[in-house]
């Protein structure tokens, strides 16, 4: 299966990202990809979310690869028992955020908790940084092994955002290429 062969969907965290991050370049790069686009960045509710990326999974033609930043990928997350019965074939997870403890933004988001803890059934990456000031390594560790999904550590990176410096994101590109091949395998 070519890259050309598959729908890939951005979901977006909280606020939805600022511009140039890599993700939007995704969007931009990669054939067959698009941006989910929530009703409210600002004050998000996890079923609206949901609602609206099982709508774009519905509207998909081809299958789908699943792109989650922040609070996009805890939603993708909180889908994993709905994702069986759905087109998807993989999960790109970038930095996940502790909404308890470490977290700054945590009582901004409500109705994400408790935390996803069934697999994904799919093969999945979770991206996470040692420094990232939203979620603690071991937070992200215990993500990766409840979820099913490969660690794959970052390093000092931030949250993973422009303003850790993290516009085109090339390594995260390579990394996705990985991910697509163990799916299509």
């Amino acid at each position: 299966m070519a890259i050309a062969d598959i729908d890939f969907l951005v979901c977006p965290g909280w606020k939805g990202g600022d511009p140039g991050i890599w993700y939007e370049r995704w969007v931009e790069k990669l054939p067959h990809a698009q941006r989910v686009e929530q009703a409210d960045f600002e004050t998000p509710t996890l079923s609206h979310w949901v609602e609206q990326i099982e709508t774009h999974i519905a509207a998909c033609e081809r299958p789908v690869v699943l792109i989650g930043h922040s609070l996009g990928a805890l939603t993708i997350a909180h889908m994993a028992d709905r994702l069986a019965d759905q087109p998807v074939i993989a999960a790109f997870l970038v930095t996940p955020p502790e909404l308890a403890g470490k977290s700054t933004i945590g009582h901004l988001l409500t109705g994400f908790e408790p935390l996803p803890t069934a697999p994904l059934p799919v093969p999945s990456f979770l991206v996470g940084s040692r420094t990232d000031p939203y979620a603690s390594y071991s937070f992200t560790e215990g993500c990766a092994h409840a979820w099913g999904s490969e660690l794959v550590d970052a390093g000092d990176a931030g949250h993973i955002n422009v303003d850790s410096g993290h516009g085109p994101w090339p390594e995260g590109l390579l990394r996705l290429g990985v991910l697509l091949k163990r799916a299509r395998g």
